[in-house]
């Protein structure tokens, strides 16, 4: 039978101590250190993804870059791994296959020292279809499954690794994990998920964001013993994505956004890490916006 009351709850009421503290003489910077974990990183051949794959290599991790299509997945892999001194490996794969991913991650964590630490759960793809009324029904489908249903998939095959390590305190190969509390399940969403962009015909994005946002914060509940779940949501940032928008578009989203001004990605790696990090190990269900004030208005 289903397990339907919450673990960590009674009668609505959550457990005491349900979670615990890193060690508080640790410094700062020793809280933001990911030396020797491991994350992996979807959607990660460029944009959003590869700046996180680069981040959290600068910060100590291995990454495992997982790719779609994008064969230059595999150089800048090899030359993450060389710039950092750390294990960092392309993985070819499609998300949207429950099956393939689980194989993957099983893969991903077998190579890079037998643990999980850190899910990202960043691809995505727009919605180039105007209207929905005259869109093909099933590009509403494929964004549908792209931007949310991986997401579904990558967090029960994460949560599986993050329950095994807290509960037996090892990692794959029955060695003794160490500097592990918990794990961190990060999903990039948008701003899009919090209102309408426009002037764009852009519902069915704006829709899969939206469910994704209200998914992981949900997810930050059910998981709330064995790992953390944080949402960071972008606003316009100048990516390859967006370099494909006409001016006239891209003048009126910065004509929108308080800041005038595209975010970079330098801007949001900082999010990224400290969500993977013990630094934010009182934070889950947490969203970050990161949009030059365009949701403040």
């Amino acid at each position: 039978m289903a397990e339907w009351f919450q673990p960590g709850q009674q009668d609505g009421i959550f457990h005491h101590n349900n979670t615990e503290p890193p060690a508080q003489d640790r410094g700062l910077f020793s809280l933001l250190s990911l030396k020797g974990r491991t994350a992996v990183v979807t959607g990660a051949a460029k944009g959003i993804g590869y700046a996180v794959v680069e981040a959290f290599a600068e910060a100590g991790a291995n990454v495992a870059l997982w790719y779609n299509s994008n064969e230059e997945a595999v150089d800048k892999a090899a030359k993450v791994s060389e710039a950092y001194g750390v294990i960092c490996k392309a993985y070819k794969v499609d998300v949207t296959d429950e099956t393939a991913l689980k194989a993957t991650l099983d893969l991903s964590v077998k190579d890079l020292n037998g643990r999980l630490d850190i899910f990202v759960a960043n691809v995505g793809v727009p919605w180039l279809h105007g209207r929905t009324i005259d869109s093909p029904s099933e590009q509403f489908l494929n964004i549908l499954n792209v931007n949310f249903v991986s997401a579904y998939y990558s967090a029960k095959a994460a949560g599986k690794y993050f329950e095994r390590q807290k509960n037996e305190g090892t990692d794959l190969n029955g060695a003794k994990l160490e500097n592990y509390i918990t794990g961190s399940f990060i999903v990039t969403s948008s701003t899009a998920g919090k209102r309408q962009l426009v002037p764009q015909a852009y519902a069915p994005y704006n829709a899969t964001k939206a469910a994704l946002t209200h998914f992981a914060k949900g997810l930050a509940i059910e998981y709330i013993q064995f790992a953390r779940v944080n949402i960071v949501s972008p606003g316009y940032i100048a990516t390859e994505a967006l370099g494909a928008a006409p001016d006239p578009m891209r003048a009126a989203w910065k004509g929108r956004t308080p800041m005038g001004r595209e975010g970079s990605m330098n801007e949001i790696k900082g999010a990224y890490v400290y969500l993977a990090s013990d630094a934010s190990s009182f934070a889950t269900g947490t969203e970050v916006v990161l949009d030059g004030g365009y949701t403040s208005v």
